[in-house]
């Protein structure tokens, strides 16, 4: 599925939209009822309070005979045009555009464009727009003694133009927040999966090690009790090499064992350690080594107070996603430094590269990136890389600076914290 389509899954929670909708219900039915019953006010009272019944009716089916937790995009889109008719039926009742309800006629609208696609984002706007015209010109006269009024043509023309630029200004910016948390969401929605994956990976890598621990004690039993039966029945050739092969597939199993530890061939060493910042960046730039032609130029010098720090997923995780951008991007040479002092640490990534794209630079860190620039538009990703390790890092108290270096003309990544909070990891 492409990153288009997988955005076209609009949904709507059913739940919080009920509420809402019983919000705006039972304002309706508040304003109505004091206005006639209170104020004395003569409008055609009982057809509205019928239009609002008709609102009760249809949040009731959606509450028992909708089974869905989320709407929909196309049911979401019903409704909220039901929502918009039933608004403008009872402002029609009421003195059309001039009733100072008129305002929450932009509501519904606004409402689908940060949760529905664009083209229900437009029609609904139309429909809106359509009824808003409208009502400028065919209504009933407002309640009396409102009616009594008298208002300039220029005035009254004006509240109409108003709602519409409104409408329009906030639509426009309600679909681009709502296309961005999407976006984002899905971006979280993939860090979970990568350390969820992660957790899992180290989860069954300690119950293997704890398997091949606890296994080794009977095992050794096994191979002394074989090698005695070996010897003592040296005379008989058919007792013997069964005996021969038991010995050999304890030996074997043994080897399996020490190969499904974290640390192989270290015995009662499957946990790990706590490292220090260097040693993680070590261990990280060991992996990469294996399988690229890059250089790796280490600068570990300043690294003053090297202090062991608490072994965490999230933290390996983020340093190899930056690590592993400047691997992908450097032409030759990937500079490393750690400095490390009484207050601070932080590490440094440089590589020599041709950097981030000027035209996405102001915006480095946000999901679902792309340059235009040709020759990185092809090699670049969607930058889900830095996100998931810029998320990850600030949320371990980093912080991060992402920029076009200076002395190496490549991209910089700087990770920085304060002493105090790495120790509370």
């Amino acid at each position: 599925m492409s990153l288009i389509d997988d955005l076209e899954n609009y949904s709507l929670d059913k739940t919080t939209y009920i509420n809402l909708r019983w919000i705006g219900i039972i304002g309706q039915l508040i304003t109505i009822n004091v206005v006639a019953i209170i104020l004395k006010f003569k409008f055609e009272f009982i057809i509205a309070n019928t239009i609002v019944l008709f609102g009760v009716i249809s949040n009731i089916f959606l509450f028992f005979f909708y089974k869905q937790r989320q709407l929909s995009n196309q049911s979401a889109f019903y409704f909220l045009l039901i929502d918009i008719l039933q608004l403008g039926s009872l402002l029609f009742l009421t003195g059309g555009i001039l009733n100072p309800f008129s305002i929450f006629l932009i509501i519904p609208s606004v409402f689908a464009s940060s949760n529905l696609n664009i083209k229900s984002n437009l029609i609904i706007l139309f429909v809106t727009i359509s009824l808003i015209c409208f009502l400028t010109i065919y209504h009933f006269e407002l309640p009396s003694p409102l009616n009594n009024y008298k208002i300039s043509y220029y005035y009254y023309y004006a509240i109409p133009l108003g709602l519409i630029i409104a409408l329009i200004f906030l639509n426009y910016f309600a679909y681009l927040f709502g296309k961005e948390n999407r976006l984002r969401k899905k971006a979280l929605d993939k860090i979970q999966e990568v350390i969820a994956k992660e957790q899992e990976l180290v989860s069954l890598g300690g119950q293997a090690a704890a398997a091949a621990h606890s296994l080794g004690t009977p095992l050794s039993t096994i191979k002394i009790i074989s090698q005695e039966l070996l010897k003592q029945k040296n005379n008989k050739e058919e007792i013997k090499k069964d005996i021969e092969l038991l010995s050999s597939q304890v030996k074997r199993c043994d080897e399996i064992l020490k190969k499904l530890t974290v640390v192989p061939f270290v015995e009662d060493n499957f946990i790990g350690k706590d490292f220090s910042l260097a040693n993680y960046v070590n261990e990280i730039v060991k992996s990469f080594e294996e399988i690229s032609d890059k250089n790796f130029i280490t600068n570990l010098d300043q690294d003053t107070n090297p202090f062991p720090i608490k072994k965490s997923i999230e933290l390996v995780y983020g340093i190899r996603n930056f690590i592993g951008n400047a691997n992908k991007f450097a032409s030759n040479n990937i500079f490393l430094s750690i400095k490390s002092d009484s207050e601070f640490s932080e590490i440094n990534i440089e590589d020599d590269g041709v950097g981030f794209p000027k035209d996405v630079l102001s915006r480095i860190g946000y999901p679902y990136l792309k340059s235009i620039e040709r020759g990185i538009s092809s090699k670049s990703g969607l930058g889900l890389g830095i996100f998931i390790g810029k998320t990850l890092l600030e949320k371990n108290y980093a912080k991060i600076i992402l920029r076009n270096s200076e002395t190496r003309y490549g991209a910089e990544v700087n990770i920085k914290w304060k002493n105090n909070d790495l120790m509370k990891l």
